[in-house]
């Protein structure tokens, strides 16, 4: 699908098939949580799915009213010539373990009441942790037009630092709203197994990062003097 802008010529929206796609993916991994831990009075496990879809393709779908052609971008992942070949062993990775062992292990672990129930408040901080890092992470992929799947120089479509809204706070704030949220999970579900795939994706989130900084220091006009003035990736203070 293509809209017709007076600036840009033609943009490549993302397509029906697109969005169709995006819903039953997340469906599916839903699904998936609820059939192993097999309890439909899990209330933890509902609130999280909830949060999981509605902030998952709502912020995808206010990304593309704002950037129309950013999921078409997104869409792609890893087609193009220029994506950076460690990119595309990682970026693959990192969502296996944001999804399927996670859930599954979340999932079973209640099922078979592997790890001891935890009090309340611990549930409720979880999902403090959960909404504020999913929503710190929508908040960079609506402002970042630029906010690929993949790493790589979007020379074709204009590529541009973007220094704006969560960007100000530290450089990678897509990765940072995850670091946050990864925690949250293992909380709000009471599973202490879940640490296993949370750690993973959080090693993964580490170098995916400190990997994609350098290729943007190394290719990206701009990059380096955005590095002076935003001085952290991930945790301001820390890293």
């Amino acid at each position: 699908m293509e809209l017709k802008t007076s600036d840009q010529g033609a943009i490549k929206t993302a397509s029906p098939k697109y969005w169709v796609g995006l819903t039953l993916t997340y469906l599916i991994i839903a699904t998936v949580l609820l059939i192993c831990a097999w309890d439909l009075s899990w209330w933890q496990g509902w609130l999280y799915l909830i949060l999981f879809l509605v902030i998952g393709i709502g912020s995808r779908a206010l990304a593309e009213k704002r950037h129309p052609g950013l999921m078409a971008e997104r869409s792609k992942f890893g087609k193009d010539q220029n994506v950076k070949p460690w990119d595309k062993v990682l970026a693959p990775l990192m969502a296996i373990s944001l999804s399927f062992p996670l859930f599954i292990v979340a999932g079973l672990d209640h099922h078979f009441g592997w790890s001891p129930e935890f009090p309340i408040w611990l549930n409720i901080l979880g999902f403090i942790l959960i909404i504020t890092g999913y929503t710190f992470a929508s908040w960079a992929i609506i402002e970042n037009r630029f906010f690929s799947t993949m790493t790589r120089i979007q020379l074709d479509r204009g590529h541009v630092v973007c220094d704006s809204g969560p960007y100000k706070i530290v450089r990678h704030p897509g990765y940072a709203g995850n670091v946050l949220a990864l925690p949250g999970i293992v909380l709000a579900l009471s599973s202490v197994w879940t640490i296993i795939p949370v750690t993973a994706a959080l090693i993964i989130s580490v170098i995916r990062t400190k990997l994609e900084d350098k290729t943007l220091q190394e290719e990206l006009t701009g990059y380096k003097k955005y590095v002076h003035s935003v001085r952290y990736r991930l945790i301001p203070g820390v890293f």
